[in-house]
């Protein structure tokens, strides 16, 4: 009798053992999902409507750190090409580089608000967590403002506000003889946080 209940008690405390380890797998596991919740919740793509003044705004209030701005548009395959590689610049720069995506998509036909949901459906395949906007204004007369013949270009500001470099056909045909590539961009990024 003795060896039964010797048995019985080893039995339930392994059974308890395995109870309390699932108990805490099982904690751990809710325990990372929310985080991974709250990180998704975190890292939604959202988009703004913007003119030129607005942007010029958002430009200015990300002083103090280097600025990077792609603009681009969803019917321009260099734009779609090279798009990931602005991606690829938050996530390894987060916290000293402000990326900012601006799309060029609206050309003055209907309402800008149109273009949200193809805009936003590209944004979200890159995983472009950083701040988008889209110009309310028209392409043309948004690229004259910039001082752009077409997209893509980017602009990269030093973290005193200062333009550093625009990247654009017409630059980097003359300057790199070449098209330019996020690795120029990032470059010259690092330039701007060496000084």
């Amino acid at each position: 009798m003795r060896s039964f209940l010797a048995d019985v008690t080893a039995t339930s405390r392994r059974t308890a053992a395995v109870a309390i380890a699932v108990a805490v797998i099982a904690a751990k596991a809710v325990a990372l999902s929310s985080v991974a919740a709250a990180t998704a919740i975190a890292a939604e793509v959202t988009v703004e409507l913007v003119d030129h003044d607005g942007l010029a705004a958002v430009v200015d209030a990300a002083k103090g750190k280097v600025v990077v701005l792609d603009c681009w548009s969803t019917s321009c395959p260099p734009c779609v090409k090279e798009f990931p590689g602005l991606v690829a610049l938050h996530e390894k720069y987060a916290g000293k580089v402000a990326c900012l995506s601006l799309s060029l998509d609206y050309e003055g036909i209907g309402k800008p608000e149109e273009l949200l949901p193809a805009v936003e459906e590209f944004l979200e395949s890159k995983k472009a967590t950083f701040r988008n906007l889209l110009a309310k204004e028209d392409s043309d007369v948004m690229c004259k403002k910039l001082g752009i013949v077409s997209v893509p270009a980017i602009f990269v500001w030093d973290r005193n506000g200062k333009l550093a470099k625009k990247f654009d056909d017409d630059v980097a045909a003359k300057s790199l003889g070449r098209p330019f590539t996020y690795a120029d961009v990032e470059t010259v990024v690092q330039e701007c946080l060496a000084r």
